[in-house]
């Protein structure tokens, strides 16, 4: 193995940080206050060549943003199209209607990903860190209190490997990891109690769906090889998205509408 993949060789087997993504996300919106106090502390030839090489990256942001800009353009109608008998003088022209055209493929990919999160509880409230974490306080005098216990239903994957409990920074109590769930097929109007695979998506942090945390409005995967749904190729469907409905925490259970 190369020296320099360690990094790639780690993530691989333990994964990312859990507050790795919300770092770099931060890291990221930090980057032109810090580029632009640099530019200001910088003096001499290298200001004009980092200044030019800002200057360039401006234009070219310009331009794009510019190709991306709405425009009118003329688009065949057919349904302006004269039919039957026309003067001779009109028989290449063709009906055309003026409309505004999106050449911006960001908005377009948007519409797309919108779509395809369409889910039954469109909005939800927010859980806190507070709600769903209680803080541990350790040593012998208990004045550490980096130890967080998760008060929501988790589920936790059969192939995880425990921390040493001196270690583990995040506890979640096996009385609250859930491994099944009551899942409703709209169409059919029926409930199944089916295995469930993974957190898709937990809406109120990254945090939640790296740690397993489900709460009212989680996305999460379950295992419908049992329902017999089959693609149009005629192959078995083994994994759908569902999202849940209910406080499984309040319930003791979780219910879920599958997503089709």
């Amino acid at each position: 193995m190369p020296q320099n993949e360690h990094i790639e060789l780690h993530r691989k087997r333990n994964g990312y940080r859990l507050d790795y993504h919300e770092r770099k996300r931060k890291k990221e919106a930090r980057e032109p206050h810090t580029r632009a106090k640099k530019a200001r502390k910088m003096i001499g030839l290298k200001a004009k060549l980092y200044n030019k090489q800002r200057h360039h990256e401006k234009i070219q942001m310009k331009k794009t943003l510019k190709m991306h800009d709405k425009r009118n353009t003329k688009q065949k109608d057919d349904d302006k199209t004269p039919t039957g008998v026309i003067p001779h003088y009109l028989i290449d022209r063709e009906g055309h209607s003026r409309a505004k055209v999106l050449s911006n493929m960001i908005k377009q990919k948007r519409k797309e990903k919108a779509g395809k999160w369409e889910v039954p509880i469109p909005k939800i409230r927010a859980q806190s860190e507070a709600e769903v974490f209680r803080v541990v306080t350790t040593g012998m005098r208990k004045k550490k209190a980096w130890k967080r216990l998760v008060t929501k239903v988790t589920f936790v994957p059969e192939t995880y490997t425990r921390k040493p409990p001196k270690y583990e920074r995040f506890i979640r109590p096996m009385a609250l990891r859930f491994k099944k769930a009551h899942v409703t097929h709209p169409e059919l109007k029926a409930t199944f109690c089916l295995n469930i695979i993974s957190v898709k998506k937990n809406p109120s942090s990254a945090m939640y769906t790296s740690l397993g945390v489900i709460t009212k409005g989680t996305v999460i995967e379950v295992n419908v090889s049992e329902l017999g749904l089959v693609t149009q190729g005629g192959k078995i469907i083994w994994g759908k998205y569902a999202q849940v409905t209910n406080n499984p925490e309040n319930d003791g259970c979780i219910n879920a509408v599958l997503l089709v």
